[in-house]
């Protein structure tokens, strides 16, 4: 009987041993979940306030552009009115100079345009990336709520 209770009881301990190591490794893992919850809330309000950033940026932008369209839209009303000046006074060069301005400010128009209409693209892309990065933390918050309820359960 002396041998088998030895057997018996090593038996014994090296499962007890396995069972703390076992339990031990299963409350450290939900700690480390917790921390790294933590760390990506942290990293998802970061990245949520340069959205915000951006967006303030590309909205500034747009502003700009719109008001370089409407400097431009009014500088073509004053070429338009030179060019008919020109034609009346009958003066060939007045005329070719009229043109030439009329051709450039329409020039500048079109891209102040263009400039705008990619800003505005800017502008929907950075919301939509905000929106994707507010999911992302409300989902890391309910990873964080669900880890801490686990952890307190065991």
């Amino acid at each position: 009987m002396n041998r088998h209770s030895g057997w018996l009881g090593r038996t014994a301990t090296a499962v007890g041993t396995i069972g703390v190591t076992v339990g031990l490794l299963a409350t450290a893992a939900p700690a480390q979940e917790i921390r790294n919850d933590v760390q990506e809330l942290r990293q998802d309000r970061r990245e949520i306030r340069q959205d915000n950033r951006e967006i303030r940026g590309d909205r500034r932008e747009l502003r700009g552009d719109t008001k370089e369209i409407q400097g431009d839209r009014q500088e073509l009303r004053g070429d338009r009115q030179d060019l008919r000046n020109a034609y009346k006074s009958g003066d060939p060069n007045a005329v070719k100079n009229a043109k030439q301005d009329l051709r450039g400010d329409r020039r500048d128009l079109r891209g102040d345009l263009r400039d705008r209409r990619q800003d505005g693209r800017d502008l929907r892309q950075d919301k939509r990336d905000r929106r994707q990065d507010v999911k992302d933390l409300h989902q890391d918050r309910r990873d964080l709520r669900r880890d801490v309820a686990d952890r307190g359960n065991r």
